[in-house]
């Protein structure tokens, strides 16, 4: 079997890049919703309401469970791989997400305002627990769909 029609045959590996694709647009969509901007830049972003990457890992995880059953070893993997994604998305991501801020704000006193020649720090690199929760359900919505 070749590499391109394999790819273009494998439901999990459609279902989860579905779902994150899926999620990346939707941040479009509720960013227009909340500030009235339409804001492209947000499809390639990390942040935002919902995790593209818990979609991604809810759905490929649901796609095995679905092909393999929930009781073989590579659903395992693919669960404990997910829940540390999850975790690292609302916890660690987050708290650097959260030091950048700092960092940013400490930097703009320092020079009474934003530094011309410094780059700011992204701060949006982490997700609140809700938008981890709004991955998880587009991922499980479009696995289910798949």
């Amino acid at each position: 079997m070749s590499i391109i029609p394999g790819i273009l045959n494998n439901a999990i590996l459609i279902s989860a890049v579905t779902a994150w694709l899926i999620a990346q647009l939707l941040k479009v969509a509720v960013n227009f919703i909340l500030l009235r901007k339409l804001n492209f830049q947000m499809i390639i972003s990390s942040g935002g309401f919902p995790s593209s990457h818990s979609a991604t890992v809810s759905a490929l995880a649901l796609g095995i469970g679905k092909y393999y059953g929930c009781d073989s070893p590579i659903f395992a993997v693919a669960a404990v791989f997910g829940m540390i994604v999850l975790y690292d998305a609302a916890g660690v991501r987050r708290a650097a997400g959260k030091q950048a801020e700092v960092l940013n704000q400490l930097i703009e006193r320092l020079y009474h305002g934003p530094v011309p020649a410094q780059e700011k720090l992204k701060e949006l690199i982490g997700h609140t627990p809700l938008e981890v929760f709004g991955g998880v359900m587009v991922g499980l919505i479009v696995g289910f769909l798949i």
